[in-house]
């Protein structure tokens, strides 16, 4: 089992590091290919909506078909379109290349999450969603430090250490994962349309995805604020809040790493009930915090419990099927960046209009009310 943990985790480390290392090199390429700074977040953006669009239809896909497959030609397509982000010479190329690469990874990571309940005993499944919850913890802990580093040394070294990396992990993942599908689930005749109706009439997948989007929505208003009200309130400068960061996400980085064995001892519907309940009490205390020291404190045990929590949505999403897990899989990522829209709307107008943060944890706390209400409704809480 600590072979298929240690390539899950890598996997989602790549995909993540390569998500948020070109933040950094945004000035360097806004300069190299002579456009305005305000254009520049398309090279970000273009990755992410390749990956939101293209998650919807890579799921069914995926369903029906050998995973294991699916997971190499889309990490051999990852691998390429990053290697080729070295050799853009003009903006236009950049964006097609980044816009493939969200593309590729869209087949990647839903088979990561999709293909966990089969190569691992059922008792392991928590520990293992949790190693692959670590990776992209890691990365967004590491991502922006690893591209700002290599960027000293030239803009093209990142996306060369990602594609050879990428291109040995490969040769692990066909060596190392079996077919990842059993004959009995093979059905290549279903449409993507067939494949989303069949997921969409089990109500306690729905009931578990707008649980899972409600939570996305309250947790990024807040980790999408979080720099606004340090500069706002504490006076902090880029680098101070980049560094706050840091700290915030070592929280995350421990509560994903070492969670799953509180779960295994309490159990799902314990854990997260207990979980949320936590989040709740440590929000009631975050716009309280009078100096930077304190907030950053509290932030930490945030997302220390985050990072225990969030194993919990996705081992109970896939748990509500067994052929349409990729499809599944495909559904919580547009979850979440559904959630990252609303949240990053809505928290605009809360901050405006509410002192600190007082606006932002009040929004995150009812979001986790209702979904404290959802998985009741579902039944969840009568296994405790």
């Amino acid at each position: 089992m600590r072979k298929y943990g240690l390539i899950f985790f890598l996997v989602m480390f790549l995909i993540g590091t390569d998500t948020f290392l070109i933040s950094p090199l945004l000035p360097t390429l806004s300069a190299l290919y002579h456009i305005n700074p305000s254009l520049s977040g398309w090279m970000v953006s273009s990755y992410a909506i390749g990956y939101a669009v293209f998650a919807l239809i890579s799921g069914p896909i995926s369903d029906g078909r050998d995973r294991k497959k699916i997971m190499v030609w889309g990490f051999v397509a990852f691998t390429v379109s990053t290697f080729l982000c070295s050799f853009a010479t003009s903006f236009g190329l950049i964006i097609l290349f980044r816009f493939l690469a969200g593309v590729s990874a869209s087949f990647v990571t839903p088979q990561v999450w999709a293909s966990i309940p089969v190569v691992v005993p059922k008792e392991k499944i928590v520990q293992m969603m949790g190693i692959a919850s670590t990776g992209l913890a890691a990365s967004q802990l590491l991502g922006v430090p690893i591209g700002s580093f290599l960027a000293s040394v030239s803009w093209k070294a990142p996306f060369y250490l990602i594609s050879v990396s990428s291109a040995i992990l490969l040769i692990f993942i066909i060596i190392t994962i079996p077919s990842l599908n059993m004959k009995s689930q093979l059905d290549k005749s279903k449409t993507i349309l067939t494949t989303y109706a069949e997921v969409l009439k089990n109500k306690k997948t729905v009931q578990y995805l707008l649980g899972y989007l409600t939570f996305q929505t309250g947790n990024f208003a807040v980790l999408s604020f979080i720099g606004t009200w340090f500069t706002k309130d504490f006076g902090l400068t880029v680098s101070g809040i980049g560094s706050a960061m840091i700290v915030i996400g070592i929280g995350n980085l421990i509560g994903t790493l070492f969670g799953s064995k509180l779960i295994n001892k309490w159990g799902l519907p314990k854990s997260l009930w207990s979980g949320l309940l936590v989040l709740i009490i440590l929000y009631i205390a975050t716009p309280f915090a009078t100096n930077i020291v304190t907030a950053v404190t509290i932030l930490t045990f945030v997302f220390l419990v985050n990072g225990f929590v969030f194993p919990i949505f996705m081992t109970t999403l896939q748990s509500t099927t067994v052929t349409a897990r990729s499809t599944v899989s495909s559904l919580s990522n547009a979850a979440m960046y559904l959630g990252t829209t609303i949240s990053g709307i809505i928290g605009g107008i809360l901050m405006a209009n509410f002192n600190g943060f007082f606006g932002i944890v009040g929004f995150t706390i009812l979001l986790y009310i209702v979904v404290l209400y959802l998985y009741r409704r579902s039944g969840f809480f009568k296994k405790a």
